[in-house]
Order: structure tokens, then sequence, then C-alpha cells
């Protein structure tokens, strides 16, 4: 058995409209899996806006791990609780770590760079403000780079820990409408009940 990390990919058609459904369907689903032994990570992909076509990614320690969901009870269960509007229409399996990255699916496009300029820049120039006005000032005798070294550690920290998790949680519908938009399909759909199908 191979050792390496496993990435499975299953492809999923998905008749149009019931996009918010498959996504729950999926995610209940993914969160079923990250209880097993070995899994390292999952998510749901969209190929693009009105192709019907969606993939969910698992990630798993070893080859011997993704068989034992595969063939498991539980995925089982799953699978027929899927709806008629979804069908699987293949599986992909490969091993190693570069197809984490370079998988055979499209990812949803990401933010246009104007708006990531935007959020950097309000991520950044808060902190940078605050240590120049309340900590540069008593290092001033300091050596010039050490004065930059500290500039650029508090800065780095303030952003990666405090300020860019809240950003992207307080930006991602702005970030990220298409994706948003299906999510919040899913919660209406979750409230009122799901659609009945002529």
């Amino acid at each position: 058995m191979d050792s390496e990390p496993v990435t499975v990919t299953a492809a999923y058609r998905v008749d149009p409209g019931q996009e918010s459904e498959f996504y729950a369907w999926a995610i209940a689903m993914l969160n079923v899996t990250a209880r097993l032994p070995g899994y390292l990570g999952g998510g749901v992909l969209g190929s693009g806006q009105g192709s019907g076509e969606w993939h969910v990614i698992y990630r798993f320690d070893r080859e011997e791990s993704a068989q034992a969901w595969e063939y498991s009870l539980e995925r089982a269960r799953w699978a027929t609780r899927a709806g008629s509007f979804i069908q699987e229409t293949g599986v992909q399996r490969r091993a190693g770590l570069k197809n984490w990255f370079e998988g055979p699916v499209r990812p949803l496009p990401p933010p246009p760079k104007w708006k990531l300029w935007l959020v950097n820049l309000s991520a950044v120039f808060p902190p940078v403000l605050i240590f120049n006005v309340l900590v540069i000032p008593f290092l001033g005798d300091t050596n010039f780079l050490l004065r930059t070294l500290a500039l650029c550690l508090g800065v780095t920290a303030m952003v990666t820990w405090l300020v860019m998790p809240r950003l992207q949680m307080l930006l991602k519908k702005w970030l990220y409408p298409p994706l948003q938009s299906i999510r919040g399909r899913h919660k209406r759909v979750a409230a009122n009940g799901p659609r009945s199908r002529r």
C-alpha cells in the first residue's frame, strides 16, 4: 500500500437550481468524514457558474485511510441520501502532496486584485499607524535596523493573528459573492424546507 497522502475527487452533475441542496449534502458528508482517522481535509468546488459540475475533494494521510472511507457503510448511507438531482459522474485518486494543490478540478476564481489590495491595505495600515505612534517613539535611540525589525515583527503578528482573520470574516461576502450566494440560498432552503420538484 502507498503511504503517501491521497486525494480523492468525486465529480457530480447537479441539476440547475439545486446547487444549494447539493452544497448542504456535500458539507454534511465532509463533516462525517472529518471524524475518521487519517482524514486531512477536504472541500466542495464548483467548475464554473451554470455548468452543473461540482466536485467533493477528500484528503487522506494514506491509501488505507482513503479505502476505509470509500468502502465504509457510512459513505454508502450518505450516497443513498443524495437526491435524484445529484448524479456521481466519476472518482479520481491521486497520491502525493503536489496533487492536493494541482487537482483535476478548477476552483472558484479568486477575488479581483483591486479587492485584495484594499483588504491588505486595510489590514496593514492600522497596525503600522499604532506602532509608529505608540512603540517606535520609545525606540528612538535604538539601532535603525532593530527598530525596523521590531516594526515588522509587531505588524506581521497583528495582521496575521488579529486583523486579517477578522477582515476575511467581515468581507467574505464582498470577496466571494458567487460562493456566498450559494450558501445564502442553502440557509434559506434549510429554513423554509426543500422545494418540491415537479
